[in-house]
Protein backbone atom coordinates (compact mmCIF):
# COMPACT_ATOMS: atom_id res chain seq x y z
CA UNK A 1 0.00 0.00 0.00
CA UNK A 2 1.25 3.49 -0.86
CA UNK A 3 0.58 5.15 2.50
CA UNK A 4 2.01 8.50 1.40
CA UNK A 5 -0.92 8.93 -1.01
CA UNK A 6 -3.56 7.40 1.26
CA UNK A 7 -6.49 9.07 2.96
CA UNK A 8 -6.19 9.13 6.80
CA UNK A 9 -9.65 9.54 8.43
CA UNK A 10 -9.96 9.08 12.20
CA UNK A 11 -12.20 6.66 14.06
CA UNK A 12 -12.99 8.02 17.53
CA UNK A 13 -14.87 7.12 20.70
CA UNK A 14 -17.47 4.37 20.37
CA UNK A 15 -19.02 3.17 17.13
CA UNK A 16 -22.22 1.17 17.69
CA UNK A 17 -25.79 0.92 16.43
CA UNK A 18 -26.61 4.33 17.89
CA UNK A 19 -24.13 6.25 15.74
CA UNK A 20 -22.86 3.90 13.02
CA UNK A 21 -24.95 5.55 10.27
CA UNK A 22 -23.73 9.01 11.30
CA UNK A 23 -20.07 7.84 11.37
CA UNK A 24 -20.43 6.28 7.92
CA UNK A 25 -21.99 9.45 6.50
CA UNK A 26 -19.14 11.54 7.91
CA UNK A 27 -16.49 9.19 6.49
CA UNK A 28 -18.16 9.16 3.07
CA UNK A 29 -18.19 12.95 3.00
CA UNK A 30 -14.50 13.06 3.95
CA UNK A 31 -13.64 10.52 1.25
CA UNK A 32 -15.84 12.00 -1.49
CA UNK A 33 -14.25 11.64 -4.92
CA UNK A 34 -11.54 9.29 -3.66
CA UNK A 35 -13.10 5.90 -4.40
CA UNK A 36 -10.50 3.29 -5.20
CA UNK A 37 -7.67 5.12 -3.43
CA UNK A 38 -5.74 3.47 -0.56
CA UNK A 39 -7.34 4.12 2.83
CA UNK A 40 -5.64 4.17 6.25
CA UNK A 41 -8.05 4.48 9.17
CA UNK A 42 -6.49 5.92 12.35
CA UNK A 43 -8.09 4.07 15.26
CA UNK A 44 -5.85 5.46 18.00
CA UNK A 45 -8.86 7.25 19.60
CA UNK A 46 -11.34 4.41 19.05
CA UNK A 47 -12.38 2.74 22.32
CA UNK A 48 -15.11 0.36 21.14
CA UNK A 49 -16.70 -0.92 17.92
CA UNK A 50 -19.83 -3.06 17.63
CA UNK A 51 -21.09 -5.25 14.81
CA UNK A 52 -22.83 -2.19 13.35
CA UNK A 53 -19.49 -0.39 13.21
CA UNK A 54 -17.82 -3.44 11.67
CA UNK A 55 -20.40 -3.41 8.87
CA UNK A 56 -19.42 0.20 8.16
CA UNK A 57 -15.81 -0.95 7.71
CA UNK A 58 -16.91 -3.72 5.34
CA UNK A 59 -18.83 -1.27 3.17
CA UNK A 60 -15.86 1.12 3.11
CA UNK A 61 -13.66 -1.74 1.99
CA UNK A 62 -15.82 -2.22 -1.12
CA UNK A 63 -14.91 1.29 -2.35
CA UNK A 64 -11.36 1.20 -0.92
CA UNK A 65 -10.00 -2.35 -1.44
CA UNK A 66 -6.59 -1.25 -0.14
CA UNK A 67 -7.62 -0.53 3.43
CA UNK A 68 -5.57 -0.58 6.62
CA UNK A 69 -6.44 0.21 10.24
CA UNK A 70 -3.64 1.56 12.45
CA UNK A 71 -3.18 2.56 16.09
CA UNK A 72 -5.62 -0.11 17.30
CA UNK A 73 -5.85 -0.56 21.08
CA UNK A 74 -5.58 -4.08 22.53
CA UNK A 75 -9.31 -4.02 23.41
CA UNK A 76 -10.42 -3.05 19.89
CA UNK A 77 -7.88 -5.41 18.34
CA UNK A 78 -9.41 -8.30 20.28
CA UNK A 79 -12.83 -7.49 18.78
CA UNK A 80 -11.39 -7.29 15.27
CA UNK A 81 -9.46 -10.51 15.78
CA UNK A 82 -12.40 -12.46 17.22
CA UNK A 83 -14.66 -11.44 14.32
CA UNK A 84 -12.10 -12.37 11.67
CA UNK A 85 -11.38 -8.80 10.54
CA UNK A 86 -7.64 -9.21 11.08
CA UNK A 87 -7.69 -11.87 8.38
CA UNK A 88 -9.53 -9.66 5.89
CA UNK A 89 -8.00 -6.26 6.60
CA UNK A 90 -4.48 -5.25 7.62
CA UNK A 91 -4.66 -4.18 11.26
CA UNK A 92 -1.76 -2.58 13.13
CA UNK A 93 -1.81 -2.44 16.91
CA UNK A 94 -0.94 0.63 18.92
CA UNK A 95 2.26 -0.04 20.82
CA UNK A 96 3.09 1.03 24.34
CA UNK A 97 6.05 3.44 24.42
CA UNK A 98 9.03 2.50 26.61
CA UNK A 99 11.82 4.95 27.52
CA UNK A 100 15.25 3.33 27.99
CA UNK A 101 17.09 6.48 29.06
CA UNK A 102 19.51 5.56 31.84
CA UNK A 103 18.58 1.86 31.76
CA UNK A 104 21.26 -0.79 32.37
CA UNK A 105 22.44 -2.74 29.32
CA UNK A 106 22.32 -6.43 30.26
CA UNK A 107 22.82 -8.00 26.83
CA UNK A 108 23.92 -7.11 23.34
CA UNK A 109 23.92 -9.06 20.10
CA UNK A 110 24.12 -8.61 16.36
CA UNK A 111 20.48 -7.57 16.03
CA UNK A 112 19.74 -5.60 19.17
CA UNK A 113 20.46 -4.54 22.74
CA UNK A 114 18.72 -5.72 25.91
CA UNK A 115 17.97 -3.17 28.66
CA UNK A 116 16.61 -3.69 32.16
CA UNK A 117 13.61 -1.35 32.43
CA UNK A 118 12.61 -2.28 35.99
CA UNK A 119 13.26 -4.93 38.63
CA UNK A 120 11.12 -7.53 36.88
CA UNK A 121 11.36 -6.76 33.16
CA UNK A 122 13.81 -6.25 30.32
CA UNK A 123 13.30 -5.02 26.76
CA UNK A 124 15.24 -6.06 23.69
CA UNK A 125 15.51 -3.07 21.36
CA UNK A 126 16.15 -4.04 17.75
CA UNK A 127 18.71 -2.27 15.56
CA UNK A 128 16.38 -2.53 12.60
CA UNK A 129 13.81 0.29 12.79
CA UNK A 130 11.28 -1.86 10.92
CA UNK A 131 11.70 -4.86 13.22
CA UNK A 132 8.20 -6.32 13.54
CA UNK A 133 9.07 -9.29 11.30
CA UNK A 134 12.29 -9.83 13.30
CA UNK A 135 10.32 -9.76 16.54
CA UNK A 136 7.81 -12.28 15.24
CA UNK A 137 10.67 -14.55 14.11
CA UNK A 138 12.38 -14.39 17.49
CA UNK A 139 9.14 -15.11 19.36
CA UNK A 140 8.52 -18.15 17.16
CA UNK A 141 12.01 -19.61 17.55
CA UNK A 142 12.06 -18.89 21.31
CA UNK A 143 8.76 -20.75 21.63
CA UNK A 144 10.22 -23.63 19.59
CA UNK A 145 13.29 -23.75 21.86
CA UNK A 146 11.11 -23.80 24.97
CA UNK A 147 9.00 -26.64 23.56
CA UNK A 148 12.22 -28.55 22.81
CA UNK A 149 13.34 -28.17 26.43
CA UNK A 150 15.66 -25.13 26.33
CA UNK A 151 14.92 -22.82 29.29
CA UNK A 152 14.32 -19.34 27.88
CA UNK A 153 12.18 -16.26 28.43
CA UNK A 154 9.27 -15.62 26.04
CA UNK A 155 8.31 -12.08 25.06
CA UNK A 156 4.90 -11.04 26.39
CA UNK A 157 4.66 -7.57 24.81
CA UNK A 158 5.83 -5.57 21.79
CA UNK A 159 6.57 -1.89 22.42
CA UNK A 160 7.85 1.21 20.68
CA UNK A 161 11.31 2.38 21.77
CA UNK A 162 12.40 5.60 20.08
CA UNK A 163 12.29 5.02 16.33
CA UNK A 164 12.37 1.23 16.67
CA UNK A 165 10.50 -1.61 18.34
CA UNK A 166 11.26 -3.79 21.32
CA UNK A 167 10.22 -7.09 22.87
CA UNK A 168 9.52 -7.12 26.61
CA UNK A 169 10.48 -10.15 28.72
CA UNK A 170 9.99 -10.93 32.39
CA UNK A 171 13.37 -11.56 34.04
CA UNK A 172 12.91 -11.05 37.78
CA UNK A 173 16.16 -9.83 39.35
CA UNK A 174 18.12 -11.85 36.79
CA UNK A 175 21.88 -11.38 36.48
CA UNK A 176 23.88 -12.17 33.39
CA UNK A 177 26.90 -14.47 33.62
CA UNK A 178 28.95 -11.48 32.45
CA UNK A 179 27.93 -9.55 35.55
CA UNK A 180 28.66 -12.53 37.82
CA UNK A 181 32.14 -12.98 36.31
CA UNK A 182 32.84 -9.25 36.61
CA UNK A 183 31.72 -8.90 40.24
CA UNK A 184 32.22 -12.38 41.74
CA UNK A 185 35.43 -13.81 40.24
CA UNK A 186 35.39 -16.67 42.77
CA UNK A 187 32.37 -18.06 40.88
CA UNK A 188 34.38 -18.59 37.68
CA UNK A 189 34.29 -22.41 37.89
CA UNK A 190 30.58 -22.42 38.76
CA UNK A 191 29.88 -20.20 35.73
CA UNK A 192 31.96 -22.49 33.49
CA UNK A 193 30.05 -25.58 34.63
CA UNK A 194 26.61 -24.00 34.18
CA UNK A 195 27.56 -22.34 30.90
CA UNK A 196 28.88 -25.60 29.43
CA UNK A 197 25.87 -27.50 30.77
CA UNK A 198 23.53 -25.17 28.89
CA UNK A 199 25.73 -25.36 25.78
CA UNK A 200 25.61 -29.16 25.76
CA UNK A 201 21.83 -29.05 26.24
CA UNK A 202 21.52 -26.79 23.20
CA UNK A 203 23.84 -28.90 21.06
CA UNK A 204 22.12 -32.10 22.17
CA UNK A 205 18.72 -30.86 20.93
CA UNK A 206 17.56 -32.15 17.56
CA UNK A 207 15.36 -29.63 15.71
CA UNK A 208 12.57 -30.81 13.38
CA UNK A 209 13.65 -30.35 9.77
CA UNK A 210 13.10 -26.89 8.34
CA UNK A 211 12.21 -25.19 11.63
CA UNK A 212 15.48 -23.21 11.93
CA UNK A 213 17.97 -21.84 9.37
CA UNK A 214 21.09 -23.87 8.56
CA UNK A 215 24.20 -22.08 9.86
CA UNK A 216 26.34 -23.82 7.26
CA UNK A 217 24.65 -21.78 4.52
CA UNK A 218 25.57 -18.51 6.23
CA UNK A 219 29.19 -19.56 6.87
CA UNK A 220 29.50 -20.76 3.28
CA UNK A 221 28.41 -17.29 2.16
CA UNK A 222 31.21 -15.79 4.29
CA UNK A 223 33.74 -18.16 2.75
CA UNK A 224 32.64 -17.44 -0.80
CA UNK A 225 32.70 -13.71 -0.09
CA UNK A 226 36.35 -14.07 0.97
CA UNK A 227 37.44 -16.56 -1.70
CA UNK A 228 38.72 -13.90 -4.13
CA UNK A 229 40.01 -11.69 -1.31
CA UNK A 230 42.45 -14.30 0.05
CA UNK A 231 45.49 -15.84 -1.64
CA UNK A 232 44.04 -18.27 -4.23
CA UNK A 233 44.96 -21.49 -2.46
CA UNK A 234 43.71 -20.22 0.90
CA UNK A 235 40.42 -18.95 -0.59
CA UNK A 236 39.69 -22.28 -2.28
CA UNK A 237 40.61 -24.23 0.84
CA UNK A 238 38.36 -22.15 3.08
CA UNK A 239 35.37 -22.80 0.83
CA UNK A 240 36.12 -26.53 0.53
CA UNK A 241 36.55 -26.95 4.29
CA UNK A 242 33.14 -25.39 4.94
CA UNK A 243 31.52 -27.36 2.11
CA UNK A 244 32.84 -30.58 3.66
CA UNK A 245 30.96 -30.02 6.93
CA UNK A 246 27.90 -32.31 6.86
CA UNK A 247 24.39 -31.03 7.49
CA UNK A 248 23.47 -31.28 11.16
CA UNK A 249 19.96 -30.85 12.63
CA UNK A 250 21.23 -30.16 16.15
CA UNK A 251 20.51 -26.72 17.58
CA UNK A 252 23.10 -23.97 17.95
CA UNK A 253 22.47 -20.59 19.55
CA UNK A 254 24.63 -18.55 17.19
CA UNK A 255 25.54 -15.80 19.68
CA UNK A 256 26.36 -17.77 22.81
CA UNK A 257 28.23 -15.48 25.15
CA UNK A 258 27.92 -14.65 28.83
CA UNK A 259 25.57 -11.68 28.41
CA UNK A 260 23.03 -14.00 26.82
CA UNK A 261 23.01 -16.45 29.73
CA UNK A 262 21.06 -15.24 32.77
CA UNK A 263 20.70 -16.50 36.33
CA UNK A 264 17.16 -15.94 37.63
CA UNK A 265 16.90 -17.22 41.16
CA UNK A 266 18.47 -20.66 40.87
CA UNK A 267 17.48 -21.16 37.20
CA UNK A 268 19.79 -20.54 34.25
CA UNK A 269 17.99 -19.03 31.25
CA UNK A 270 19.09 -18.45 27.66
CA UNK A 271 18.06 -15.15 26.04
CA UNK A 272 18.47 -13.31 22.73
CA UNK A 273 17.16 -16.14 20.58
CA UNK A 274 16.97 -14.52 17.14
CA UNK A 275 20.22 -16.20 16.02
CA UNK A 276 19.03 -19.75 16.71
CA UNK A 277 20.00 -22.14 13.92
CA UNK A 278 21.05 -25.71 13.26
CA UNK A 279 24.54 -26.86 12.40
CA UNK A 280 27.81 -28.41 13.49
CA UNK A 281 29.17 -27.18 16.87
CA UNK A 282 32.27 -25.68 15.19
CA UNK A 283 30.05 -22.82 14.01
CA UNK A 284 29.03 -22.10 17.61
CA UNK A 285 32.62 -22.29 18.84
CA UNK A 286 33.68 -19.82 16.14
CA UNK A 287 31.13 -17.32 17.40
CA UNK A 288 32.15 -17.95 21.02
CA UNK A 289 35.84 -17.49 20.19
CA UNK A 290 35.04 -14.11 18.68
CA UNK A 291 32.98 -13.04 21.71
CA UNK A 292 35.77 -13.78 24.20
CA UNK A 293 38.93 -13.38 22.11
CA UNK A 294 38.55 -12.45 18.45
CA UNK A 295 36.81 -9.09 18.74
CA UNK A 296 39.28 -7.98 21.42
CA UNK A 297 42.60 -9.45 20.28
CA UNK A 298 43.80 -6.16 18.75
CA UNK A 299 42.24 -3.92 21.38
CA UNK A 300 41.81 -5.54 24.79
CA UNK A 301 39.56 -2.72 26.02
CA UNK A 302 36.73 -3.94 23.76
CA UNK A 303 35.94 -6.94 25.93
CA UNK A 304 35.61 -4.70 28.98
CA UNK A 305 33.12 -2.46 27.19
CA UNK A 306 31.18 -5.37 25.76
CA UNK A 307 31.17 -7.97 28.55
CA UNK A 308 32.17 -5.97 31.62
CA UNK A 309 35.22 -8.07 32.52
CA UNK A 310 38.84 -7.82 31.37
CA UNK A 311 40.67 -9.66 28.59
CA UNK A 312 42.54 -12.00 30.96
CA UNK A 313 39.22 -13.10 32.49
CA UNK A 314 37.80 -13.64 29.02
CA UNK A 315 40.77 -15.75 27.95
CA UNK A 316 40.64 -17.85 31.12
CA UNK A 317 36.90 -18.39 30.81
CA UNK A 318 37.14 -19.38 27.13
CA UNK A 319 39.87 -21.93 27.77
CA UNK A 320 38.09 -23.45 30.77
CA UNK A 321 34.84 -23.64 28.78
CA UNK A 322 36.55 -25.30 25.80
CA UNK A 323 38.24 -27.88 28.05
CA UNK A 324 35.00 -28.67 29.88
CA UNK A 325 33.00 -28.86 26.65
CA UNK A 326 35.49 -31.23 25.01
CA UNK A 327 36.11 -33.18 28.22
CA UNK A 328 39.89 -32.93 27.99
CA UNK A 329 42.82 -30.97 29.34
CA UNK A 330 45.03 -32.16 26.49
CA UNK A 331 46.90 -29.16 25.12
CA UNK A 332 47.14 -30.52 21.58
CA UNK A 333 43.43 -31.32 21.32
CA UNK A 334 42.40 -27.96 22.76
CA UNK A 335 44.72 -26.10 20.37
CA UNK A 336 43.44 -28.13 17.42
CA UNK A 337 39.77 -27.35 18.13
CA UNK A 338 40.50 -23.73 18.99
CA UNK A 339 42.23 -23.31 15.62
CA UNK A 340 39.16 -24.67 13.84
CA UNK A 341 36.96 -22.21 15.76
CA UNK A 342 39.37 -19.39 14.92
CA UNK A 343 39.07 -20.13 11.19
CA UNK A 344 35.30 -19.62 11.40
CA UNK A 345 35.74 -16.60 13.66
CA UNK A 346 38.41 -14.86 11.59
CA UNK A 347 36.46 -15.41 8.36
CA UNK A 348 33.45 -13.73 9.93
CA UNK A 349 35.48 -10.80 11.29
CA UNK A 350 37.27 -10.16 7.99
CA UNK A 351 33.99 -10.16 6.06
CA UNK A 352 32.39 -7.94 8.69
CA UNK A 353 35.21 -5.42 8.53
CA UNK A 354 35.20 -5.29 4.73
CA UNK A 355 31.42 -4.86 4.57
CA UNK A 356 31.65 -2.02 7.09
CA UNK A 357 34.19 -0.09 5.01
CA UNK A 358 37.36 -1.36 6.67
CA UNK A 359 39.32 -1.14 3.40
CA UNK A 360 38.64 2.60 3.25
CA UNK A 361 40.83 3.53 6.25
CA UNK A 362 44.42 2.82 7.20
CA UNK A 363 43.39 1.39 10.58
CA UNK A 364 40.79 -0.84 8.93
CA UNK A 365 43.27 -2.13 6.35
CA UNK A 366 45.78 -2.94 9.10
CA UNK A 367 43.16 -4.94 10.96
CA UNK A 368 42.08 -6.81 7.83
CA UNK A 369 45.70 -7.55 6.86
CA UNK A 370 46.38 -8.92 10.33
CA UNK A 371 43.31 -11.14 10.30
CA UNK A 372 44.01 -12.39 6.78
CA UNK A 373 47.53 -13.44 7.83
CA UNK A 374 46.12 -15.28 10.86
CA UNK A 375 43.48 -17.00 8.74
CA UNK A 376 45.93 -18.06 6.03
CA UNK A 377 48.35 -19.50 8.60
CA UNK A 378 45.53 -21.46 10.25
CA UNK A 379 44.35 -22.81 6.90
CA UNK A 380 47.87 -24.06 6.14
CA UNK A 381 47.76 -26.41 9.14
CA UNK A 382 44.10 -27.52 9.04
CA UNK A 383 42.65 -30.25 6.84
CA UNK A 384 39.17 -30.45 8.36
CA UNK A 385 36.89 -28.29 10.48
CA UNK A 386 35.31 -31.35 12.08
CA UNK A 387 36.21 -32.57 15.56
Amino acid sequence: MDEKNSAYPELTGRIDSGNAAEVEEKLRAELAGRDGEPLVLDASKLVYISSAGLRVLLRLRKTHPEMKIVGVSPEVYEILDMTGFTEMIEVEKAYRVVDITGCEVIGQGANGTIYRIDQDNVVKVYNNADALDDIQHEREVAKLALILGIPTAISYDVVRVGNSYGSVFELLNARSFSKILATEPDKMDWCVAEYVGMLKKIHGTVVPSGKLPDMKEAVLDWARFLEDRLPPEAGRKLVSLVEAIPHDDHMIHGDYHTKNVELQGDEVLLIDMDTLAVGHPVFELGSMYNAFCGFSELDHSIIKKFQGFDYDTAQTFWRKVLAAYLGTEGTQKLREVEDKARIIGQARLIRRSIRRGGLESEEGRREIDYRVKVLVSLLETTDTLLF
